[in-house]
């Protein structure tokens, strides 16, 4: 994989870590994923793929379900 692509978090596989790039979607609910850690330039990791699927970032859990991942594009970085 290519570490200067970005990618849906979707495309991601378990256990992979991610830079955010961007986030994506109705205001609050952007603001609502900052508030959790999960804004531009924090790193993560997909615990669980699929839907939901379970992230790791900044030492807490984080589940999204449904199509809220379509809006996170990600950076994938060496573990």
């Amino acid at each position: 994989m290519n570490l200067d692509t970005l990618l849906p978090l979707e495309y991601l596989r378990a256990g992979e870590w991610a830079d955010v790039a961007e986030v994506t979607g109705e205001p609050t609910w952007v603001s609502r994923l900052a508030e959790l850690g999960l804004r531009t330039g924090s790193r993560l990791r997909l615990l669980q793929p699929g839907w939901p699927c379970l992230l790791l970032i900044g030492g807490s859990r984080l589940s999204l379900r449904g199509e809220q991942g379509t809006q996170i594009l990600v950076r994938p970085v060496a573990g």
